[in-house]
């Protein structure tokens, strides 16, 4: 004779399952805030970066210009 599953085995087997759902989208979750957190450092990282480029130009210019008013003064002198 077969025997058929008891209700008490179906439900939870609707709880298991919600519990999966619910585990999932928690780690889809993390894993979107992980992605978040890298591409803003990433970001930080990479102003870094530009913001200290743009110190040398700026310093550069500024020896440039010296140099060239030095040029200008002993051409005159």
């Amino acid at each position: 004779m077969a025997s058929t599953p008891s209700k008490d085995y179906k439900r939870r087997e609707r709880e298991q399952k919600k519990l999966d759902k619910r585990l999932a989208r928690e780690a889809a979750k993390d894993e979107k805030l992980e992605a978040a957190r890298a591409a803003q450092i990433a970001a930080e990282e990479e102003a870094a970066k530009q913001a200290k480029l743009e110190e040398e130009a700026r310093i550069e210019a500024e020896f440039e210009a010296e140099l060239a008013a030095e040029a200008a003064a002993k051409a005159k002198a």
